[in-house]
């Protein structure tokens, strides 16, 4: 009997050893899992310190309160995202204009219906409209001549 309690003893003994080892890991792992968190969240160091040290001191309940209060977003997504916000507010803000006029047109006129200012060109291969400036269609890759933009109405007045 006392052979039984005693690899009983010896097997509950290495089941707790075992599990402990498994238990630090999982919790050295989450002190780890919440810094890199964190740090991809923050530039704050206070709250890089507060996040690693709940995590830290109350394992489960400070890893579940860390996941309720951590940031949102990640930088990186609020950096794309500003990124996203500019951009849409410059296509807002700079409608394409007439250099002519400063009348709004539409990106695929070739002149002005205002002032009949030359806006852009069409391609000779393609037909596509190209812009004054430009040495090669980015369409048909056609080498073109640039352009100076000129009121085409007042010339041939």
């Amino acid at each position: 009997m006392e052979g039984i309690l005693d690899a009983i003893s010896k097997l509950l003994f290495w089941f707790t050893l075992a599990a402990g080892v498994i238990l630090t890991a999982l919790h050295g792992g989450a002190i780890v899992w919440a810094f890199r968190d964190m740090r991809a969240r923050s530039r704050d160091v206070l709250a890089l310190i507060v996040a690693v040290l709940l995590v830290a001191l109350i394992p489960l309940f400070g890893l579940i309160v860390y996941l309720m209060l951590r940031p949102r977003e990640t930088l990186a997504e609020a950096y794309e995202r500003s990124l996203e916000q500019e951009a849409l507010l410059q296509a807002i803000e700079e409608p394409e204009t007439c250099p002519g006029c400063g009348q709004r047109v539409k990106g695929d006129y070739i002149l002005c219906p205002t002032c009949h200012t030359r806006l852009k060109q069409p391609c000779t291969s393609c037909g596509r409209p190209l812009h004054l400036h430009w040495s090669i269609c980015p369409y048909c890759g056609i080498s073109v001549t640039p352009q100076v933009v000129e009121p085409v109405g007042e010339a041939s007045e």
